[in-house]
């Protein structure tokens, strides 16, 4: 008994080091770049995706989302397998862990929408958005302070998406793409910054 109630001690004093420390783990550089896959997701969805394909827009931009997940991901697995400690392995799971449940939502309601209920796909950008920002909300004790506003555009941005979704109009790709493309350059823009002055301090 007093060995768990070590351990359960242990494991909070952890937690509450975890917090007090900003994660670093997010690396500015691969956060902008899928900032950039957003913007180009402008670009491209006009030439691969017919108006009003539904099916396509979905399949497009979850393609999109995969690719922007390997270029973050890979950077985290990285350092976790290679150079974090036992405290930044732990860190890792634990910050990581606050994103998964607004992930796993959203893959949930993409499958449902994009199999079940086709005519309401239309609805799906502003539920991403929305989503992703309470994942950043829920992450936002571990990194930097100014992510919340970051956090706040992808709410502000889905609520609007969500106000505007009717058929072609909210499946456009510029409601998509400006708004993850904007919000991923700026939570690298703050990362960044973030970085710059603990290098300089």
């Amino acid at each position: 008994m007093e060995y768990t109630r070590a351990l359960d001690q242990i494991s909070e004093i952890h937690g509450h080091l975890a917090k007090g420390e900003i994660y670093r783990g997010y690396q500015p550089a691969p956060v902008a770049v899928t900032g950039l896959c957003g913007l180009a997701g402008i670009l491209l969805q006009p030439r691969l995706v017919a108006p009003g394909d539904g099916p396509g827009y979905v399949i497009f931009w979850v393609s999109l989302a995969v690719i922007s997940g390997v270029i973050c991901g890979s950077a985290i697995t990285w350092n976790f397998l290679l150079r974090d400690d036992a405290f930044g392995r732990r860190k890792t799971l634990k910050v990581v862990g606050q994103l998964l449940p607004c992930l796993a939502a959203g893959c949930a309601v993409t499958g449902i929408l994009a199999l079940a209920l086709p005519e309401q796909i239309a609805l799906l950008p502003g539920l991403w958005a929305v989503l992703f920002s309470l994942g950043i909300f829920a992450s936002r004790p571990y990194l930097p302070r100014a992510i919340g506003w970051v956090a706040l555009f992808y709410l502000a941005a889905g609520a609007a998406m969500l106000l505007l979704a009717r058929g072609e109009v909210s499946l456009h790709s510029w409601g998509t793409g400006l708004t993850f493309g904007t919000g991923q350059l700026a939570a690298a823009t703050v990362l960044w910054t973030n970085k710059e002055r603990k290098d300089n301090g």
